[in-house]
């Protein structure tokens, strides 16, 4: 071999020694990229709790500072072609699509930065950035459908030149520009807006998620299950309000775009599913007409329970029991049924669902009035075969109308009831229990019981390990909510024959317990 030849090997392999170098160091940069798993979405950035603009590069900052693991927003072609980063159509009355990007920079956003483009803001995103997706919502063009294939071919194409494709998540309401976008780049994240495609229609087609409003997933609750059985990602947009947030991180949404993204992380923090929770068993009520009776039955009748109450329960009538606009309503009524002067229901999920251990939760709102008696409580799975209080008594949460503005959570058990008057309960004041919903739960462990008032705790109940006279509470228990009328506790001072109908209305029921 001469000298040329040799020098030329000696080149080529150095050049594949550093190229192997730069290829894995490449490679060790990107698997320093961590999305944080808080399934935060920052609507347009997180502008709201600093007055920033929305889809500025401040929010998109702040964002990233933040550690979210999304930063959304949205991107228009001007009419000279440039990419940039705007919610509406219009820019200071000036329609960006048929603008050329010279004029829309002559006007500021409100802390001064001039109208981002897409090539800034990428740029940005991916700098000192390893926790945050960059998730880009390209507008659907309202000139043509052809432009909007343009606009997405230009996007993707701007990704890739920047390196910054492992930072994107595409979102769109036009479901041909996602396809565009998967046929350009068949890996990356893609999520339709719409919502009005199935979870198998998403699959089939390619696209990685749906990103739907949360008011789609609450009429279609069934799709939750089917895209994770798909492996189909799930976001909900725009979540501001604690009790919707609540109830995705509850159902395991892998997204959660929202105008109050430090809300939301408090929300996280305080959910069960925080605490290696899952939940198991829930209802909604977002249906319509009586509850489901996959879910609930009756106990019916009207001989006093036990308690010499003076209302009839009856079975599956939506007088007294109907779901409408996402609640559920139980409603006594001065109503004649047999020897009855009063009508109610009284609805449990024995043979539905069995519960032992976690945590129970229960937003209601209650009946005023002296003389009613709502509760929401539990009983042994096996209480017909043991009877009470042998197969004990779990009170979440009773009212009598005559203690306003209070609520009892008492265990009741061979050793402790209160025939005995030895029960285990505890009174809380709260505000407005009529007016307003309050989230009544329970935390329960083989250990111990401790009774919630929107997260407080109340009361507590310590397995002694004695004996099962004094702890029944390692069998599986059934949930029951009802309003009685009269009674040895609720009628103590008399019925107030003008507060009917008397109305407790459910927002949800919700089973939390730890994952195996």
């Amino acid at each position: 071999m001469n000298k040329f030849k040799l020098f030329r090997v000696t080149i080529v392999i150095s050049f594949l020694i550093v190229f192997s170098v730069f290829g894995t160091n490449q490679q060790a940069f990107k698997s320093k990229i961590v999305f944080t798993n808080n399934c935060i979405v920052a609507h347009r950035g997180a502008w709201k709790k600093n007055n920033l603009p929305q889809n500025s590069i401040a929010s998109l900052k702040r964002t990233i500072e933040l550690k979210f693991t999304g930063s959304e927003f949205d991107v228009r072609m001007t009419a000279d072609d440039s990419l940039v980063i705007n919610h509406d159509p219009e820019f200071h009355n000036l329609q960006i699509e048929k603008t050329k990007y010279g004029d829309l920079i002559k006007f500021k956003l409100s802390n001064g930065e001039k109208l981002p483009t897409l090539r800034e803001y990428i740029k940005i995103g991916i700098q000192n950035n390893t926790s945050t997706r960059l998730v880009c919502e390209i507008k659907p063009s309202e000139i043509s459908k052809e432009r909007g294939q343009i606009v997405a071919s230009k996007v993707v194409q701007l990704f890739q030149k920047l390196n910054a494709e492992e930072f994107a998540a595409f979102i769109s309401f036009d479901y041909d520009i996602l396809k565009k976008i998967r046929a350009l780049n068949p890996i990356v994240s893609t999520q339709y807006l719409e919502g009005d495609k199935s979870p198998e229609q998403i699959k089939a087609d390619g696209i990685s998620g749906l990103d739907c409003h949360f008011s789609v997933f609450k009429d279609h609750p069934d799709w939750i299950e089917r895209a994770k059985k798909n492996n189909i990602t799930l976001n909900a947009w725009t979540v501001n309000d604690i009790v919707d947030m609540d109830w995705l991180v509850a159902n395991g949404f892998d997204f959660i775009t929202t105008n109050e993204p430090e809300l939301l992380l408090e929300r996280i923090k305080l959910s069960p599913v925080s605490k290696g929770m899952k939940l198991f068993w829930s209802d909604e009520f977002n249906g319509k007409g009586l509850p489901d009776s996959t879910k609930w039955n009756y106990d019916i009748g009207g001989e006093g329970w036990g308690n010499n109450e003076l209302q009839y329960y009856t079975k599956a009538d939506t007088l007294n029991a109907k779901v409408n606009n996402g609640s559920l309503k139980i409603k006594v009524l001065k109503q004649k049924t047999k020897n009855n002067d009063y009508t109610s229901a009284r609805l449990l999920t024995k043979g539905k669902a069995d519960f032992l251990y976690g945590k129970i939760e229960i937003r209601a709102k209650l009946p005023a009035g002296r003389g009613l008696w709502p509760a929401i409580w539990m009983l042994g799975n096996n209480s017909s075969e043991v009877g009470w209080p042998k197969c004990g008594e779990i009170d979440i949460m009773e009212h009598v109308g005559f203690d306003k503005d209070s609520v009892f959570g008492t265990i009741h058990t061979e050793a402790y009831n209160h025939v005995k008057h030895t029960q285990k309960g505890k009174k809380i004041f709260i505000k407005n229990p009529y007016g307003e919903f309050h989230d009544y739960s329970i935390d329960w462990t083989p250990e111990s019981i401790d009774f919630m008032v929107d997260g407080k705790i109340f009361n507590h109940f310590a397995n002694e390990h004695n004996s099962i006279n004094e702890w029944p509470f390692e069998h599986p228990f059934y949930l029951v909510m009802n309003i009685a009328v009269g009674g040895g506790l609720g009628g103590q001072k008399g019925i107030d024959e003008n507060v009917f109908p008397g109305t407790m209305e459910v927002d949800y029921v919700r089973f939390y317990k730890l994952e195996k």
